[in-house]
């Protein structure tokens, strides 16, 4: 015989506020249940993610023809269209409290946890569980339809994301680990190309040996770090002989090059002709 929830709210509100429409995050429901024996739900689908977090006794998750058993400091999620059951043990009926959500950035936020779907399960540590019941619990007991609360609401959510990221962390395939220092460190090249920076500072940055960094990039980008570095700053510097009346000392010193001679250098290695030259060459191309 079915149980019903001792305790559910359902925000659907949140998909409907005008006020929030470009929100990518929205809360669909929360509830906290404690199942008695046996006590099941299913087979059925969803149209919204849901997590259910295990903060006592243990259970059964079915989902699409797989069965996985749930327990204490564990949770499992649902995703929309996945056929899924789930039921309380007969010996240690779980508790557990929920909450479902939907939204543009919902599939993104899911896949930086360590969800996916070989593994619906996640495990954590006995005060991470503790913390997460808080965070779904204040989203539980929260209620407002004010622009200002529902956007409270929402940032428990993503709070409760951070957290679940955190005490979980996704392991990455290497390919996908490489791309995230490539991107990492094309970032802080990008932003700290003007300063003086090195390939050591890189290195430090997105957590590498230089040589380790050295190997990532040659062989994704078939560049070394430091042929990117001085390949961008290069670049930059030509951008500005043709945008800008700077002289070619002022245009060193902005891409990073302490030297204007090394720069001079540097540049016509990479463009076939010194900086003089190509400048004179836009202006020339820019009368015809």
């Amino acid at each position: 015989m079915a149980v019903k929830c001792m305790s559910e709210k359902y925000f659907k509100y949140s998909l409907y506020s005008p006020m929030l429409e470009n929100v990518g995050l929205n809360i669909y429901n929360s509830g906290y249940q404690s199942c008695k024996s046996g006590h099941t739900w299913g087979p059925a689908v969803r149209d919204y993610f849901l997590i259910h977090l295990v903060v006592s006794g243990k259970g059964e998750y079915t989902v699409n023809g797989n069965s996985y058993t749930v327990s204490q400091n564990e949770a499992f999620i649902i995703k929309p269209q996945d056929l899924v059951s789930y039921t309380a043990d007969k010996n240690e009926p779980w508790e557990y409290c929920w909450v479902g959500f939907n939204g543009a950035d919902a599939s993104r936020l899911v896949d930086l946890t360590a969800f996916s779907e070989g593994e619906p399960i996640v495990s954590f540590g006995r005060e991470d569980t503790v913390a997460l019941k808080k965070l779904f619990l204040s989203i539980y007991s929260s209620f407002g339809t004010k622009p200002e609360e529902e956007t409270l609401i929402i940032s428990k959510l993503f709070e409760a994301f951070s957290l679940i990221i955190k005490a979980a962390p996704r392991e990455l395939s290497e390919s996908s680990t490489s791309r995230t220092y490539i991107k990492n460190a094309i970032k802080f090249i990008q932003r700290n190309f003007s300063n003086n920076i090195d390939v050591s500072d890189i290195a430090n940055h997105v957590g590498l040996s230089r040589s380790h960094l050295y190997r990532v990039f040659v062989k994704n980008l078939n560049l070394s770090p430091n042929e990117y570095l001085t390949q961008y700053r290069i670049n930059q510097a030509c951008v500005l002989l043709r945008t800008s009346d700077l002289s070619i000392g002022e245009i060193s010193s902005s891409v990073g090059f302490d030297d204007q001679l090394y720069f001079s250098r540097v540049f016509k290695k990479s463009k076939g002709i010194p900086p003089s030259k190509y400048s004179k060459k836009i202006l020339d191309e820019n009368k015809d």
